[in-house]
C-alpha cells in the first residue's frame, strides 16, 4: 500500500504560545495500555516505536498519563504513597522512573524524548496534594505555604488525592511553581484532569493556563475529562489548546454495561456533530484517545485485551476523528502493534484530512447513517466521509446536490484503498455494519 508521508518539523523549537497547536496534536498516551502503572522502560520502548514507525506520519507527542508519582501504583485506593518535592509538587517515583533519581524529575526522560525528535508530555490531576497541605509545605518562590493555597472543601469526585486550589494569590503562586517545574523539566504538553467536566472548574483552568503562559516555555494545555460544556466555548478557547468533548472513549460500539463513564463509538457521532462548527486552529475539541491495538490498563477499564472494536469499527473511528479534526492520540500499546493497526495509523491521506482540512460539517444524520463533508485547506475539491451506523450492510447513494456540494463531475479517491473512480456525478457505496468510506473529490474539469 502506498503511504503518503506527512512532513513534520519535529526538531524545530516551539514558537509563540498562539502557535502551539496550529493543527490537531498527534501522539501516544500511556493510559489505555498501562493505566497507573507504566514504568520508564515501558515508556521508552513505546517512544522508540513512536519515533521509528509513526513520527514520519506526524505522530509527535509521547505522554506519561496518571500516577507517575506513585511508587505503589497497584495499591488500593486510599493506600497510595506519593513522591513530592520540598515545595509540595509531585515528582516521578524513581523506583519506576530511574532517570528521575537525584532530584532530576522528568528532565532526563524529556531529553531522551527530544533526542528522538519527539515532544514530551505528562498528566496531572488539578489541585494541590493533600500531603503537601498536611505538611504545609512552602510554595516555591513565594511567601505562601500549601495551606494558604488549598481549598480543603474541594476534592475531585473520583480522585481525592488533591485539594482544589483557591483563586487567590497563594493559589496562583502554587500553580506558577508547578508550571515552572515543568518548564525546567522541558515538558511540551500537559494534560490536566478533573477540570473540564465532573466538575468543570473554570477558575482553575484560567489559573493553570496563566501559569503556563508565564513559565518561560511553550507548553500545550489539554483539558480532561469530558464532556466539556459547549456553553463555555469562549473560555475554553481562551485558555486551552484542546479539551475533551466526551466521557472516556473505550473499545465498544454501544453502551458498556457497568462502566458509567465509558462512551462508545456510536455516541461519538452526535457529540462530534455538536462541536463541528467550533473547530479552530490552536483550539481543538478532543474526541479522546484511540483505543486501538493492544490495551492493557493496570488498573483500568476491563481486562488486558486486543481492542474489541471490529476492523470496520476501527476504520470508522479513524475516519470520524479525521474528518472532524480531533487530536489523534493513540492509546494502544505501540510495542505490540499489529499490521492492521499500523495501516490505520500510517495512512498519510487520512492523517492529511485531519491535519489539513476546513469547514467540516454534518450533512446527513439519522439513526442508521451519517455523512460528513469538509474542504481540503487548499480550497480545491471536497472530503466526503460516509458512515453506516446500522447493524446491517447498507448502500449509500447521494448526488452532489444532496450533500450541499457544487454540481460537477468529480473524480473520487478512496482514502483507505488509495484507488480512484473516474469522474462521476454521484457517490454510491455499500458499507458494512458500523463501517465507513472516506473520499477526496476532485473536479475533473
Amino acid at each position: 500500500m502506498r503511504r503518503i508521508l506527512v512532513l513534520v518539523m519535529a526538531a524545530l523549537p516551539l514558537a509563540a504560545q498562539s502557535e502551539l497547536a496550529p493543527t490537531p496534536p498527534m501522539g501516544w498516551n500511556s493510559w489505555d495500555s498501562y493505566g497507573l502503572s507504566i514504568t520508564e522502560a515501558e515508556f521508552r520502548a513505546n517512544t522508540e516505536v513512536l519515533a521509528r514507525k509513526l513520527k514520519p506520519f506526524g505522530w509527535l507527542y509521547s505522554v506519561v498519563d496518571e500516577g507517575w508519582y506513585l511508587p505503589n501504583p497497584e495499591a488500593k485506593a486510599g493506600e497510595f504513597k506519593f513522591i513530592l518535592d520540598a515545595n509540595g509538587r509531585y515528582t516521578p517515583a524513581a523506583s519506576r522512573f530511574p532517570s528521575a533519581s537525584g532530584g532530576e524529575g522528568f528532565k532526563r526522560l524529556a531529553d531522551y524524548v527530544h533526542s528522538r525528535g519527539l515532544r514530551f508530555g505528562l498528566h496531572i490531576i488539578r489541585g494541590i496534594p493533600r500531603e503537601a497541605v498536611a505538611k504545609n509545605s512552602p510554595i516555591a518562590d513565594s511567601n505562601f505555604r500549601a495551606a494558604d493555597a488549598a481549598d480543603i472543601s474541594d476534592t475531585c469526585p473520583w480522585n481525592a488525592d488533591n485539594y482544589g486550589v483557591k483563586d487567590t494569590p497563594a493559589g496562583q503562586a502554587y500553580y506558577d511553581s508547578v508550571a515552572r517545574l515543568y518548564a525546567n523539566w522541558e515538558v511540551d504538553f500537559v494534560k490536566i484532569d478533573c477540570i473540564a467536566s465532573h466538575p468543570y472548574k473554570g477558575d482553575e483552568i484560567r489559573m493553570f493556563s496563566a501559569a503556563l503562559k508565564r513559565c518561560g516555555r511553550p507548553i500545550i494545555l489539554s483539558l480532561s475529562p469530558g464532556p466539556a460544556p459547549l456553553d463555555k466555548l469562549d473560555e475554553l478557547r481562551r485558555y486551552a489548546n484542546m479539551w475533551r468533548i466526551s466521557d472516556d472513549f473505550w473499545d465498544h460500539w454501544g453502551r458498556w454495561p457497568k462502566h458509567e463513564f465509558s462512551q462508545g463509538a456510536l455516541k461519538q457521532f452526535a457529540t462530534a456533530a455538536e462541536w463541528a462548527q467550533d473547530v479552530k486552529p490552536d483550539h481543538w475539541p478532543d474526541a479522546d484517545m484511540l483505543p486501538l491495538g493492544y490495551l492493557g490498563p493496570r488498573p483500568g477499564a476491563g481486562e488486558a485485551r486486543e481492542t474489541k472494536l471490529t476492523h470496520d469499527e476501527q476504520q470508522t473511528v479513524m475516519t470520524l476523528w479525521s474528518v472532524f479534526r480531533s487530536p489523534l492520540i493513540m492509546g494502544g500499546n505501540l510495542t505490540r502493534l499489529d499490521e492492521f493497526t499500523m495501516t490505520l495509523l500510517t495512512n498519510g491521506e487520512i492523517v492529511a484530512a485531519d491535519q489539513h482540512s476546513t469547514n467540516a460539517r454534518v450533512v446527513v444524520s439519522n439513526a442508521s447513517r451519517a455523512v460528513w463533508t469538509a474542504r481540503p485547506d487548499t480550497g480545491a475539491g471536497y472530503y466526503v466521509a460516509l458512515f453506516n451506523l446500522s447493524d446491517q450492510p447498507s448502500k449509500l447513494r447521494y448526488g452532489w446536490k444532496d450533500l450541499g456540494l457544487a454540481e460537477a463531475r468529480y473524480t473520487l479517491r478512496d482514502l483507505w484503498s488509495h484507488k480512484e473512480t473516474p469522474a462521476t456525478s454521484r457517490i454510491e457505496v455499500t458499507i458494512q455494519p458500523h463501517g465507513s468510506a472516506f473520499y477526496r473529490l476532485t473536479d475533473s474539469q
